[in-house]
This record gives C-alpha cells, structure tokens and sequence, in this order.
C-alpha cells in the first residue's frame, strides 16, 4: 500500500494521462468500426483493443499474432465441432484437448489461451445463428480489436514501459 501513500498529485502524471488517452481513444475506434461493420458483438473488438493497448508496439506485435492465430485456430474447430455435434460437453473437451496438440504441433504457443476461448465462446453460447457464421463474426471481431490497437500503438506510441495508471508502486525500502 506504499503506492497510495504518495499524494494522488505524484500518481497522476503525463504517463499516466497519456496512456489512458491512447487506451480510450482505441477502444472507441474499434468499437465504431466493428458496429460499422455491423458485427454482433461489437465489444469483443474492444475487448482485444484494451488488451492489445496495454503493451509497447514489439510486445503488441507478439500478443496480436498469438491472438490472432488463436482466434483463427479456436473459431474454425469451433465452427467445425458445432456443425457436427453441436453444444456437446464431452466433444467440447475433446476440442479443448485437440487444440493443445494442434497449437504445441504448429508451436502457436500462447495462441493455446485463445483458441480454447474462441472454442468456448463459438460452442457455448446458445446461438441463433449457424455455427460457421458465429465463428466468422468472432474471428472478424478479434481481428478489428487487433488492427485498431496495432495501428493505435504504432501511430501513438509509448516512450516508456506501459504500466497501467491504477498499478500499486512497489516499494523501495
């Protein structure tokens, strides 16, 4: 709790100014663009944005491609798995365990996380829609989160280290 020791004067710096400025303006693009785009769930964009966001362009690099081969990956053996056995919790596991293999054999890494979310999300949720168009709509919805907050990043960089503004301080004693 050293952190909330210091006056809120010192905590509030232009770092902090900037960063939350950056993060802002990026999740109302990408929500703006993902509604243009009439996409569904519009908040997913978002979503990927303010994560994207929080990283200096090189880490955002590395985050995006996992992200989106993860969404790629998870949204097609979702696609795949719904059409043929629908919201099933057994196949669904099985698909969670598949795209371990698939993601360690095309060495996705941390695209794992996301695939298997992606799953989840395209098996899970009671839709009206087919399967491949809730999949297409997710990916498509990640994809436009991933774009604004690179393009953000890199139009609008950060000098230093991101470190969101509400982070406890360490302390130095």
């Amino acid at each position: 709790m050293s952190g909330m020791s210091r006056p809120m004067s010192s905590r509030l710096n232009r770092h902090a100014l900037v960063h939350s400025a950056r993060t802002a303006v990026a999740a109302v693009i990408s929500l703006i663009v993902a509604r243009m785009l009439g996409l569904p769930e519009a908040y997913w964009a978002t979503i990927t944005t303010l994560i994207i966001m929080q990283s200096t362009l090189g880490a955002a690099l590395a985050v995006s491609q996992q992200r989106f081969a993860g969404t790629a990956v998870g949204a097609l053996m979702g696609a795949l798995l719904s059409t043929y056995f629908g919201s099933n919790n057994v196949v669904f596991g099985l698909g969670v365990f598949a795209l371990g293999l698939i993601c360690a054999a095309l060495r996705l890494g941390e695209a794992y996380r996301m695939a298997s979310v992606t799953l989840a999300i395209v098996m899970l949720i009671a839709r009206t829609k087919a399967a491949w168009i809730v999949a297409a709509h997710r990916f498509v919805e990640v994809s436009v989160g991933i774009a604004v907050g690179l393009a953000l990043t890199a139009v609008w960089p950060h000098k230093d280290p991101v470190v969101s503004p509400a982070a406890p301080v360490a302390s130095t004693k």
